[in-house]
């Protein structure tokens, strides 16, 4: 009898629902702020909500209930337009002013290209007498199902094998080349982007060894409820932290030169780049570092500096790269951890905690504080503290 709300339907069917609400808020905030990381992140949670609802309301019993139903035609694999939203998805929120340009659409041509596949072939049994007595028409028997199915499902999982490699490799580029502009980089960093990387790609596994096995031991559709959960699970998950995580940090910012970026085991050595970095532009920078403690603004990035320096933003990290051989991000935050140590010598830390000091000098979060501290000094700060003191 249809609904049955049993162990099986019923969580999926409570995690659907929340699912879709969050598609439904990322998409009411997008038409309201035009944030165009919403609609991929409320489209990813839309496709992956609609493979749950197939699955759900057989859970359910609509198949039982049903059993001329034409569902079968509209159950679409998901995973040739899903691999695409992902990667857009996180290059709209690591690219700066990124828009969605004409040519974008030609990554969603496979999935465009089966459901007009599916819709044809749909009309043509529809057509057919005695279509209303049986669940599939003549097409779907003889196209769909022994060629076009087997097709979609390798493409399928191509494409999300493909799109994922280019997306983790888009978002460590990301992660590398925020270091070249920022002095503060925790609110950059988007580690939950990681997370969500990585949740989709165990998804996908999962799905792909299901499939592997399903070819050599029949699974009933009970085995695969599993799948479904941890989908389910993973959509509402994404859907709380896409919603409530300020994904647009970049969104206003220019930058359009690519900084040179430096190895930390690997010296410059090339007299002629040497040559170009005179010891006055060093010192000028040095300087107004110092006079003027810059370091001082957790805000303080390489245009800000650029501007009060007068140099572009270009010249300004040939200086710091080439001339101290350091990037942007290690260069300010040098001054920083010298500014601590200064402030330790005072025994400044007697009257504020190590984290406070740390907050007056620049840093804007503890995470980054002990990082950057452990890589500039090889000992944590409270190890540095009862030696030095």
């Amino acid at each position: 009898m249809f609904p049955d709300f049993n162990i099986h339907s019923l969580p999926l069917l409570i995690l659907v629902i929340q699912g879709l609400i969050f598609v439904c808020l990322l998409f009411i905030r997008y038409f309201k702020k035009k944030q165009i990381s919403d609609a991929f992140l409320g489209l990813i949670l839309l496709l992956t909500s609609y493979f749950q609802i197939c699955y759900t309301v057989g859970f359910m019993g609509w198949y039982n209930e049903f059993r001329t139903t034409k569902i079968n035609y509209f159950l679409l694999s998901i995973a040739m337009a899903l691999a695409p939203l992902i990667y857009f998805y996180v290059k709209s929120i690591t690219t700066s002013q990124f828009k969605f340009k004409p040519k974008h659409w030609l990554h969603f041509i496979p999935a465009l290209l089966f459901v007009i596949f599916r819709i044809s072939i749909y009309t043509y049994d529809a057509a057919q007498p005695g279509f209303d007595d049986v669940q599939n028409g003549i097409l779907k028997l003889k196209w769909d199902e022994p060629f076009a199915q087997p097709i979609v499902l390798y493409l399928g999982t191509a494409s999300m094998l493909l799109y994922l490699a280019f997306t983790f490799e888009l978002f460590y580029n990301y992660r590398k080349r925020i270091i070249q502009y920022f002095s503060n980089t925790y609110q950059l960093e988007l580690n939950w982007i990681l997370i969500f990387l990585v949740l989709f790609t165990l998804s996908f596994l999962y799905g792909t060894i299901q499939e592997i096995v399903g070819g050599f031991i029949e699974l009933h559709y009970v085995h695969r409820w599993w799948l479904n959960l941890f989908v389910a699970l993973i959509t509402l998950f994404v859907g709380i932290k896409g919603y409530f995580t300020n994904t647009n940090k970049l969104n206003n910012l220019d930058f359009k030169f690519s900084p040179r970026k430096v190895s930390e085991d690997k010296v410059i050595s090339m007299s002629v780049e040497k040559k170009s970095i005179s010891e006055d532009d060093k010192q000028k920078v040095n300087k107004f570092m110092i006079e003027n403690e810059a370091f001082l603004d957790p805000e303080l990035n390489l245009s800000d500096l650029a501007k009060a320096t007068g140099f572009t933003r270009a010249k300004l990290s040939e200086i710091i790269n080439t001339g101290f051989q350091k990037n942007f991000n290690d260069y300010v935050n040098s001054y920083r951890i010298e500014a601590f140590k200064e402030k330790l010598k005072s025994e400044k830390h007697q009257q504020l905690s190590l984290l406070g000091l740390a907050f007056e000098c620049g840093f804007n979060s503890k995470a980054t504080f002990n990082r950057v501290f452990k890589k500039l000094t090889n000992s944590s700060p409270t190890e540095y503290l009862k030696t030095a003191i």
